[in-house]
């Protein structure tokens, strides 16, 4: 038999019985207090001595003085009574002293006051913009039920808040100590897996409505003993009677049990070994009963348990998880703003609405990335909330639908089998399962406050279809079958290229089919599978996935779009390079993009932009995005071995030690190479990126003319070669074996034999224009540094021009945000037309403006010089008059005066310069 749960017409009910049975009261504190609580909170279903302490001693923090605390109920209110006629004001500062001696789990969130003629409310969670307080007397209570609804488990916190976040903290924190306990005490992982999570189950229960208030550590402090020796035996008993109906559970005598409702298979029915438990355990599972559970937010708590068994991850415990802001960066303009506008525009249409209601039911959402099930927990969220909207205004368009005799269930079209993943791990995905049925009971509250209908929320009939495999190599279709109703979405796991295992490899070769991986993220993966997947639907299709950015850069742009464009998909929205992050200062942050496609779309693409990575997204509409997430052609650029302009020097990188630091030369150890004979005569600067931009000394001994004779009479020399020539030895790679033949010369050797112009690989995004200059052949380059011999300084006016930035910053790699240079991608395939004499002396010389900008300065940095915020305006003139002569160059007809102009130039440039290709 299902579980009705109290709603709202029930509870308002008992309030008017409440008011009658106490309008004629005398009003004494001390006569008639704790009877009037036992009926106010009997109200709200609190029936049981145990939901509520009464006369609890308690230190009042301004005078130290020791009182009573009229009724407490952990973590959600503190109740103080007085006379009648009493000032309410002075009894809630007296509840607040009372504050400071509550552990952390007993301090309310509501503290509430009463003369037996009025009540006074205090919301300790409310934000900013709410009220804080409010004031009714006992004949209003039926009318402020709802503000009191937290009482029976019913929570109004908004979404994301700081109250739920901190809330969702501390009870992974609550868990993540009884992990530590089952793990010391050698207790089966997967076994333990199970038991936290029927805990969890029940902890969440006691404080949320499913069943009656604090039955669950009513159970724990009345059937278990007190030294915790029979705790995991008492546990396992409860949880087997769980999945039992009620008349057919073994303990049909002990009315503890049978006051818990049947659950259902889903969370209890596996059978499990008996934990071990003692007094100190016993003691933490205690303290997780008196928290409040019904405040957290399933998908943050979801991601933090899903941390509690690895140690390093249990100390950082609410510094890395998923933000909602970022889950709804992708399900928003996914499926959930169309949803939204649709119900917006039908607000008058009752027919309308219906259709939308129906339409609900019938859509899937399914993450092949699912993790702890956060995409699915916030889409199921945010569209139950539709639902409620939608169904609020139809009792507003027909007031009598409210009193149509229809099944409660049957007014809920969003259910849980309509969300699908697949997770690699058994234990987030156990966690996803399971933090979608609370969410699911935070819904139904929802609908049973706001609506007033009882949708059943026990036994459990439905579960998100949460399957765990590798999802790289399992058929998605067998998951559920592709059709137009379907939306994909995750957030697939961040490795790079670099990072990936030789598993994760061949996972890439398997989902692409193809053996050349190259430089593929992990995620290309899934991108490769979701076109595969709606194959075998035409016309079918949408998804969108949060990937490393690196996937819009350099040469992974052709291997992960143009397969798709061929295909007819087409990037429907996008948002740009942003951080994927917690709000925790500490939190590392990854460098994100998020791409949602759709099948053969052609009405044009939204393009979310950032200020700054943490900055906030601002929309902007497009006709078409690439994939560099830009307005353009769907073109992608290939590595080009020789310049695409003939016009364009060779670019070289610089070159690379492989010394151990034996060939360089630390500051420390300067004084001691410079004062050698010998060593000193190979003394040169060495110089990479960072140094040029910053101004920064650093040296190497370079030896490509090496006399033998310095050798033999310089020890530092003798022992810096000994060194790299045992280090190469040593190396497993056979390439560097081979060069310990010559350990005085670098393992690759790219300098320019006269002055040259270096080019730092990688700079910060915020620079408005490349910090390159020009260095004499004595000042060795390295890797970090690129160089081009310019002796025209032809070179040096293009790449100090805001076309050329744009150009690197569009199709370039990134390190995190900052754009890198490559010779093969950004350098060769400079799409710059013939230029005529006059153009090209007109860029000559605004090269040499700059440079001489840059004079009038000599004791600057480049780094200062360059200060996005604080450039010398002799210097920025000398830029802008620059571009004029650049933009002319590519083809604009006037100076450019964006950076969306100068990329659709230069991609119609390229067009033009390969179309015979």
């Amino acid at each position: 038999m299902k579980q009705k749960p109290l709603v709202l017409s029930d509870i308002r009910s008992r309030a008017g019985t409440f008011v009658a049975d106490w309008r004629d009261a005398e009003g004494y504190e001390r006569g008639e207090a704790q009877s009037f609580v036992r009926d106010l909170l009997q109200v709200f279903g609190i029936t049981r001595t145990t939901a509520a302490v009464y006369e609890q001693r308690a230190k009042r923090a301004s005078t130290g003085q020791r009182g009573y605390i009229d009724a407490l109920i952990s973590g959600t209110a503190l109740i103080e009574m007085k006379s009648a006629g009493e000032d309410l004001i002075r009894a809630e500062q007296q509840a607040l002293d009372y504050m400071e001696s509550l552990t952390d789990n007993e301090r309310p969130d509501h503290i509430i006051t009463s003369d037996f003629r009025r009540f006074r409310l205090l919301d300790l969670t409310a934000e900013r913009d709410d009220p804080a307080t409010i004031e009714f007397a006992l004949e209003q209570l039926p009318a402020h039920v709802e503000d009191l609804m937290f009482l029976a488990g019913y929570r109004r916190a908004k979404f994301g808040s700081s109250e739920q976040e901190s809330a969702s903290i501390r009870a992974a924190q609550l868990m993540a100590k009884l992990w530590e306990h089952l793990e010391a005490t050698g207790y089966d992982d997967h076994q333990a897996s199970i038991f936290l999570i029927r805990t969890l189950f029940c902890l969440y229960a006691d404080d949320s409505g499913l069943w009656e208030r604090d039955l669950f550590s009513r159970y724990i402090e009345e059937r278990t003993s007190e030294d915790g020796s029979d705790l995991g035996a008492q546990l396992t008993t409860l949880y087997q009677a769980l999945n039992r109906p009620e008349d057919k559970r073994y303990g049909r005598a002990d009315d503890l049990i049978m006051a818990f409702p049947y659950v259902n298979g889903s969370v209890f029915g596996e059978a499990v070994d008996i934990p071990y438990f003692d007094r100190a355990a016993r003691e933490t599972l205690l303290q997780a009963a008196y928290f409040n559970w019904s405040s957290i937010s399933p998908a943050i708590f979801g991601s933090l348990f899903q941390a509690v068994k690895d140690k390093k991850a249990r100390r950082e415990l609410g510094e890395h998880y998923t933000t909602e802001t970022n889950i709804l960066k992708v399900i928003r303009p996914l499926f959930l703003d169309e949803l939204e506008e649709r119900f917006e525009k039908s607000r008058a249409k009752k027919r309308e609405l219906e259709k939308l209601l129906q339409h609900l039911g019938t859509l899937r959402f399914f993450d092949p990335a699912c993790g702890c099930g956060n995409f699915l927990i916030i889409a199921y969220r945010e569209l139950r909330a539709l639902e409620l909207r939608i169904h609020e205004r139809l009792q507003e368009l027909d007031p009598k639908r409210a009193q149509l005799s229809l099944d409660a269930e049957s007014r809920v079209h969003v259910k849980l089998s309509q969300f699908h993943g697949i997770e690699l791990e058994e234990w987030p995905a156990t966690i996803a399962r399971t933090a979608m049925f609370l969410v699911e009971h935070q819904a139904n509250q929802a609908v049973n406050l706001t609506l007033g209908y009882a949708v059943p929320m026990l036994p459990l009939q439905d579960s998100a279809q949460i399957v765990v495999a590798n999802a790289l190599r399992t058929s998605w279709a067998d998951v559920l079958p592709p059709s137009p109703d379907v939306y994909l979405m995750g957030n697939p796991p961040f490795v790079g290229h670099k990072e990936r295992t030789s598993s994760q490899g061949d996972d890439l070769r398997i989902a692409c089919q193809t053996h050349k991986v190259g430089h593929r993220d992990y995620v290309t993966g899934w991108l490769s599978k979701a076109a595969d997947y709606f194959a075998a639907s035409p016309g079918a299709g949408q998804f969108a996935f949060v990937a490393t950015n690196s996937i819009t850069q350099g040469e992974s742009v052709g291997m992960v779009f143009d397969p798709l464009f061929r295909a007819d998909w087409r990037i429907a929205f996008a948002h740009k390079t942003f951080a994927w992050t917690s709000e925790s200062p500490k939190a590392a942050a990854v460098h994100c993009v998020i791409v949602g496609f759709s099948k053969g779309s052609r009405k044009g693409a939204t393009l979310f932009e950032y200020a700054s990575p943490k900055g906030a997204p601002v929309p902007r509409y497009v006709s078409q995005l690439n994939g560099y997430l830009f307005d353009g052609p769907l073109i992608s650029i290939t590595p080009r071995r020789q310049t695409l302009s003939g016009a364009l020097p060779a670019i070289n990188a610089g070159s690379t030690a492989i010394d151990w630091d034996g060939l360089q030369v630390t500051e420390d150890a300067l004084d001691e190479v410079s004062m050698d004979p010998a060593a000193s005569r190979y003394l040169r600067p060495y110089l990479g990126g960072d140094e040029v931009i910053n101004g920064i000394d650093r040296w190497c001994l370079w030896m490509d003319h090496l006399e033998p004779i310095d050798v033999r009479n310089s020890s530092i020399l003798r022992s810096r070669l000994e060194f790299v020539r045992l280090k190469r030895n040593e190396s497993s790679r056979a390439a560097t074996n081979k060069l310990a033949a010559s350990p005085h010369l670098f393992g690759e050797m790219r300098q320019p034999l006269e002055p040259y112009l270096a080019v730092p690989q990688t700079f910060a995004e915020a620079r408005l224009f490349v910090t390159s200059t020009f260095l004499p052949e004595t000042t060795i380059a390295s890797m970090k540094l690129f160089t081009l011999v310019d002796d025209q300084e032809f070179a040096f006016g293009l790449i100090s021009s805001s076309m050329f930035i744009v150009w690197l910053k569009t199709v370039g790699g990134r390190l995190k945000s900052d754009p890198s240079l490559s010779s093969s991608i950004v350098w060769n395939n400079l799409p710059l037309p013939d230029t005529s004499e006059k153009l090209r002396d007109q860029i000559i010389a605004g090269g040499q403006s700059v440079l001489g900008a840059r004079a009038l300065h000599p004791e600057r940095s480049l780094a200062q010089h360059y200060a996005p915020l604080a450039m010398d305006p002799a210097l920025l003139k000398a830029h802008r008059t620059l571009d004029t002569a650049v933009d002319r160059a590519f083809g604009a007809r006037r100076t450019c005066t964006s950076e969306q102009e100068r990329q659709r130039i230069l991609f119609e440039r390229y067009a033009e310069l390969t179309a015979d290709e």
